[in-house]
């Protein structure tokens, strides 16, 4: 009886990695976690942004940016991949423009029970990071919640294993998203 009761906590994932079901007390951390967040000051919309180019070259010689940014298949919306492929630890940014409120993070469709968010507040917007806190770091995502419906997404990929650490990661990622943010600033 013991045993069934334990095992009733979990749930597997795709891959099979357990992960816990929500509780009501866990639903109450991530409403904590909503009410955490600041008022977005103004919107900023992502519509007819070239993604592509939203870091000056100022900005990409202190990203580490050594190769040209491209175009990648919209998995979730428009992507550009920036590589920092020039030195050790090599990585690489994804930002996105994501067609979803940022709250489909905390509460709706886009939470995931085995992802870790924290809430953030970049250049006065609403944001979080988003990464997996068990196994070997492999990426941090931030999200901006920039205007209704539309969330900018700056997601850091270690290219080089085992070089850089979790929180390394997520470090990186709020501060491309920070930069990327200012930039969408200065356009409107």
């Amino acid at each position: 009886m013991l045993a069934t009761a334990a095992l009733a906590g979990c749930s597997a994932g795709a891959d099979g990695t357990a992960y816990p079901v929500e509780t009501a007390a866990t639903a109450a951390s991530q409403s904590a976690k909503a009410a955490q967040l600041p008022q977005r000051p103004a919107d900023l919309p992502l519509k007819d942004v070239n993604l592509c180019e939203v870091f000056s070259q100022v900005d990409l010689d202190s990203l580490k940016i050594t190769s040209v940014p491209r175009a990648a298949p919209p998995e979730d919306g428009p992507t550009c991949v920036f590589d920092a492929d020039g030195a050790e630890p090599m990585h690489s940014y994804h930002v996105r423009a994501v067609p979803a409120d940022l709250q489909e993070w905390i509460t709706g469709a886009r939470k995931k029970n085995s992802m870790t968010t924290e809430p953030k507040n970049i250049g006065g917007y609403p944001a979080l990071t988003n990464y997996r806190a068990a196994g070997d770091p492999a990426d941090c995502e931030t999200l901006v919640g920039v205007a209704r419906g539309q969330t900018l997404a700056v997601q850091t990929f270690a290219i080089s294993r085992g070089q850089l650490t979790q929180p390394q990661l997520c470090e990186m990622s709020v501060h491309a998203a920070d930069v990327a943010l200012q930039s969408l600033k200065a356009r409107n």
